[in-house]
């Protein structure tokens, strides 16, 4: 309940960005997957992250914690800087580093092109922000940010998750800190009724449509609409509630 409690706080002191997909119509998919170097833990990954989410995107999010030896290298190799978040983009052949010039790339290239990343004192806000969020999770040691000892995946894992999700948090710390790659499947809410936990929604909001594709991929394969939801091509489970993914993963991939 703590963890559940100091989670709900960093979703918090950032507004609840990354809860909302406000892309709709204007948001373009990409043909081919977004790659992102980053770190949960990381306030200007954080920032990159929300939009992802608010724009309903995927990504190939390849986990670079400090004292990581998996991807880091091959981010330093890519972007010849130690900086993070690095994107990929296939489709345009761009790769950058920054935050807001990665924010502006993805407005302009797949959400709104007139929307920009805050600049002056509204990014230092929102840096502020996500720096309050990250102490947050600092309680009792700094989650999602140093590399733990772990066993490769041959194959990225595949998350359902959005950024403000207080319960798909600890998965994404901990795939970090495991260093497992992972196919992030962006599930933020695109509609008022689907806002609340599953139990409010099914009873209240059974008959509502649902908009988001990644919601309507989901509810086909599981019959729900919840997050994490992990699925490992590696050995074929795939299963809800955070805490079972925990175990799951420190149990497979931990030594």
């Amino acid at each position: 309940m703590f963890d559940l409690l100091s989670s709900a706080v960093a979703s918090s002191v950032r507004g609840w960005r990354g809860a909302m997909a406000f892309g709709g119509a204007k948001t373009r998919q990409p043909e081919q997957m977004l790659v992102l170097y980053e770190f949960e833990a990381c306030p200007y990954c954080r920032l990159v992250r929300e939009v992802l989410s608010e724009l309903d995107l995927d990504a190939l999010i390849y986990p670079c914690p400090v004292g990581g030896m998996r991807f880091r290298p091959e981010a330093l190799d890519i972007s010849g800087v130690s900086q993070f978040p690095l994107l990929i983009d296939p489709n345009t052949g761009d790769k950058l580093l920054e935050s807001a010039d990665i924010i502006d790339h993805l407005y302009k290239n797949y959400g709104d092109a007139r929307r920009r990343s805050p600049r002056g004192l509204r990014r230092q806000l929102a840096l502020s922000g996500s720096m309050a969020a990250s102490a947050a999770r600092s309680i009792g040691g700094v989650r999602g940010m140093n590399a733990m000892p772990s066993v490769a995946a041959k194959q990225p894992l595949e998350l359902y998750s959005f950024e403000a999700s207080p319960y798909s948090r600890p998965v994404r710390e901990l795939l970090t800190e495991l260093e497992l790659p992972y196919l992030l499947r962006n599930f933020a809410k695109s509609r008022w009724q689907e806002v609340g936990p599953p139990i409010v929604r099914s009873r209240w909001f059974a008959d509502a449509p649902i908009t988001s594709p990644n919601r309507l991929r989901l509810r086909e394969l599981t019959g729900r609409s919840q997050v994490p939801y992990l699925i490992d091509p590696n050995t074929g489970v795939a299963m809800f509630e955070s805490v079972d993914i925990i175990d799951y993963l420190k149990d497979t991939y931990a030594p």
